[in-house]
């Protein structure tokens, strides 16, 4: 079989090509478009689900979708893998997620989706919150983070506090 810069304008190759790009490209959307949202509840087997989810007729199926990401946004930001952002963001989010409504959560989503370091420069006032995060009124969600953060016990970073913290809120 030649290199593909080796063949010079070979229609059966080329034809060849767009026939598989046809099969594949259904294939390909699928998958990224799951990879890119959140899980749909009826795709999560029920034993995955909290027993306190496996069960629950109150909740309509948006609703049970919801306290899903929310639970799934606590742990990202609990397990960064960087202790001072796993105390400071897992903490905040253990406090305040719950009670986020659906413009919140989508900006938390979007700051935990920053690189760890990025997150820890921006809740110590290190680095500016980037512009397409910062609200017009300055109450976006990363503000009050870093509000949080500047008032907390754990922002001005005492020992006894990170080691009590890390318990009361399973960090460890």
């Amino acid at each position: 079989m030649k290199h593909r810069r080796d063949v010079k304008h070979d229609d059966k190759i080329v034809e060849r090509e767009e026939t598989l790009l046809k099969v594949a490209q259904p294939k390909y959307d699928m998958i990224q478009e799951r990879h890119e949202r959140m899980p749909r509840l009826e795709e999560i087997p029920k034993a995955s689900l909290p027993p306190d989810m496996r069960k629950s007729t109150e909740l309509s199926l948006e609703e049970l979708e919801l306290e899903v990401r929310k639970k799934r946004l606590v742990y990202r930001a609990k397990q960064r893998g960087w202790l001072e952002v796993d105390l400071l963001l897992g903490t905040w989010a253990s406090l305040h997620v719950s009670s986020l409504n659906i413009d919140e959560l989508n900006q938390f989503e979007e700051f935990v989706n920053l690189e760890t370091i990025d997150i820890y420069n921006i809740i110590t006032l290190r680095a500016d919150v980037p512009d397409f995060m910062k609200r017009d009124d300055g109450e976006g969600v990363v503000e009050k983070i870093q509000e949080w953060a500047r008032s907390s016990p754990l922002g001005k970073g005492e020992p006894e506090k990170y080691s009590s913290v890390k318990m009361e809120h399973n960090l460890i």
